[in-house]
């Protein structure tokens, strides 16, 4: 089954549709919502792909998320996303976002925060093993494990910006 997703241009204006596999195998700009799961403790939830995925099989993740529909928005992608992967329905807010380089092409890379309180029930096909993990934790975790490169960009951006933010927000 095709997936469409809107094609945009650099300043993520949309210039038109076209299927996901197409804007990856050309190069296409298109859209991608992530999501910070975080638990009531401030921890994150980190994330391996399975050895069999057809993206990033057997790499580790911090951020839940995939391709933002034709004429969906980043929020409502973000939030469909956590409800798929995980089987979780909560309130996403915007972080940032940004023109990532990524591995499976340029795309722009749209992060958001989470706050699940409760048990997460993770889709086996984008998740084979999950933990909540403390910053110190998952940045220690990033230089022992294969993280999805694209990933590794993200958490640096965001760590900077809770830095600038102060520790205590989320």
């Amino acid at each position: 089954m095709s997936e469409l997703v809107d094609h945009v241009d650099e300043q993520d204006r949309v210039l038109g549709t076209v299927d996901r596999s197409t804007a990856v195998r050309d190069g296409r700009l298109h859209r991608v919502a992530t999501v910070v799961c975080r638990d009531p403790a401030g921890r994150i939830l980190v994330h391996r792909r399975p050895s069999h995925a057809s993206r990033f099989p057997g790499r580790y993740n911090w951020l839940i998320g995939g391709a933002v529909g034709a004429g969906e928005s980043y929020e409502a992608a973000a939030a469909r996303e956590l409800a798929e992967e995980l089987g979780v329905r909560a309130p996403v807010r915007f972080v940032f976002k940004y023109l990532c380089q990524g591995e499976i092409g340029p795309y722009w890379l749209a992060v958001h925060e989470a706050t699940v309180d409760g048990p997460v029930a993770p889709l086996p096909s984008e998740v084979s093993w999950h933990d909540w993990l403390t910053e110190t934790g998952l940045t220690n975790a990033m230089r022992q494990y294969p993280f999805v490169t694209d990933s590794l960009e993200a958490y640096a951006r965001y760590a900077a910006l809770r830095r600038e933010d102060g520790p205590g927000v989320n």
